[in-house]
């Protein structure tokens, strides 16, 4: 058993280790629950666990300096004691909500004191030693899965048998009512993820996503697709984008200025490199090592003197926050603008930050908005409802539905902001093409979520009207009037509460009670 608690705690150092893998969701339950229950020996199970729990943390994402609760020592935790007690999914959500709770607290304790090396971080830029400074970004950021890898062992070391005792003293009664309350969950979920696109305009979708689902029984898939449709045909991105391109040519506008000459190798890096953005992530400079780390290879080619690099590497160091996302057209921006620095000394060195302090509001708010709330929703949809019935199919195209178009992106985005620098941000304002994305995004992710609440949501009523031959439940009256109308009141109940600014945390535990009580009175089921 030992060895699987060093293995369960790699999985979970794993997980923590995503800040230097750019984000790229490999941390998320769905992908976590089944490499635990792969060591334990159930993988199934762990595909199921993790799709549940994936489920309720849809919406736990990090925004600015709201941690959300850890959902990566929770989940990893909750899975192997459910796995190792055999009692399930149900088991699996009880646990991880206090778990993932108390685990944030650590973490943000550790935000906290990574800021202490901002002093040694500015120590290193002045002697212009790039080599300390990185080492120091990278040592910096092992302290997360390290502390958190920590905690994992010690609490399957020393809880396992006694939480294994005691879950197996939990009454059948008990277990119903946590099933009925992880039913309920994923409305967090769905009611955050709505707060982010959510609005008039939009709106319609999110239903029509809804009835498409519950009248035609089109499964998330099918939906996901058919939502890419709408988007095209609402926005006329094709056409559009066609005719812009005529229009410019016909102006006749002057090309672009070329980007001073660095190899493509150097350009490279900044993706490679950008995908430890946020490794050294801390509440008072954020991302700012991070920037500087990636920006290395590209001041080294450039600055030979340790007066010039010390200036560059002490600009890279200031505040600096935004989507890891987009981050690589403000990384191949500023690289451009580094080149052009190196060779004019009367290049005003100011506009480098005012570029990349002007670019970080609006980039965050797109890149996120498309990636958290439209790319995520899609493939936890589609992974989820597929791992939910123990499909291993799931996690995998989870990672892959998300990863290619961002990793694609991401690395194209990187040349497109050298080469073309601001000019690129220009035209696509110009045009408008940033605005159709949004929408575009909001309808294709309004339409898996309504898909989502009507297919991963099982909640029904008991509940009994009239007797003997006239007996009817009241479910069957709900399905007549509106399929998964139970799902769709939770979903828009919790949405209000959201609205009005009510922790997540609590609303967690809200639900928790409400389908616990629920079931105990045979209310909910």
């Amino acid at each position: 058993m030992l060895v699987s608690f060093i293995l369960i705690t790699l999985i979970a150092m794993f997980g923590h280790s995503e800040d230097f893998l750019g984000t790229t969701l490999l941390s998320r339950p769905l992908v976590l629950g089944p490499l635990v229950g792969l060591v334990l020996g159930d993988l199934s199970q762990g595909v199921v666990i993790g799709a549940t729990l994936e489920l309720i943390f849809m919406g736990n994402i990090k925004v600015g300096a709201a941690i959300p609760p850890d959902v990566i020592t929770g989940g990893v935790l909750s899975t192997a004691f459910a796995i190792l007690s055999g009692k399930g999914p149900s088991i699996a959500l009880a646990l991880a909500v206090p778990i993932s709770i108390l685990a944030e607290m650590a973490i943000s304790g550790l935000f906290v004191f990574r800021a202490v090396f901002n002093k040694r971080f500015a120590t290193y830029a002045e002697e212009g030693d790039y080599k300390k400074l990185q080492r120091l970004h990278v040592l910096s950021g092992l302290l997360k899965p390290l502390l958190m890898g920590l905690i994992t062992f010690t609490a399957l070391l020393l809880g396992a048998d006694v939480m294994k005792a005691f879950l197996d003293s939990i009454p059948v009664w008990v277990n119903d009512g946590l099933k009925v309350a992880g039913n309920m969950l994923p409305a967090l979920g769905f009611a955050l993820l709505l707060n982010l696109m959510f609005n008039k305009k939009v709106a319609p979708y999110f239903f029509l996503g809804f009835v498409l689902t519950s009248y035609l029984k089109l499964p998330v898939i099918a939906i996901g697709a058919l939502g890419v449709i709408v988007a095209l045909i609402i926005t006329d991105i094709t056409h559009k984008s066609a005719s812009t391109e005529d229009d410019d040519a016909d102006e006749g506008e002057s090309p672009v200025e070329p980007a001073p000459e660095l190899p493509k190798k150097t350009i490279r890096s900044l993706f490679f490199r950008s995908l430890a953005l946020e490794a050294n992530f801390n509440f008072e400079t954020w991302q700012n090592s991070g920037f500087a780390f990636a920006m290395i290879p590209v001041l080294k080619k450039l600055y030979t003197t340790k007066q010039s690099m010390s200036a560059a590497l002490t600009r890279h160091l200031q505040f600096f926050n935004t989507s890891p996302y987009g981050s690589t057209l403000i990384l191949g921006i500023t690289a451009a603008m580094e080149a052009r620095k190196s060779k004019s000394e009367d290049f005003d060195e100011e506009s480098i930050n005012s570029v990349k302090t002007g670019l970080m509001g609006p980039l965050a708010g797109v890149f996120d908005s498309l990636f958290w709330g439209t790319f995520k929703v899609i493939a936890a949809g589609v992974g989820a409802s597929l791992a939910i019935k123990g499909n291993v199919l799931g996690p995998i195209l989870f990672l892959l539905i998300f990863n290619v178009p961002h990793l694609v992106l991401r690395y194209q985005l990187t040349f497109i902001g050298y080469n073309t620098g601001t000019r690129f941000l220009q035209n696509l304002a110009k045009t408008n093409v940033m605005d159709k994305l949004t929408v575009g995004s909001s309808i294709l992710g309004l339409m898996v979520i309504g898909a989502m609440t009507a297919t991963l949501m099982n909640i029904t009523t008991p509940i009994t009207l009239g007797s003997d031959d006239t007996a009817a439940t009241l479910q069957s009256i709900l399905d007549q009037i509106v399929p998964n109308i139970i799902p769709l009141g939770l979903t828009f109940l919790t949405f209000y509460f959201v609205k009005k600014n009510m922790k997540p945390t609590w609303l967690l535990l809200g639900l928790l009670v409400v389908g616990f009580l629920g079931s105990i009175l045979h209310i909910l089921a």
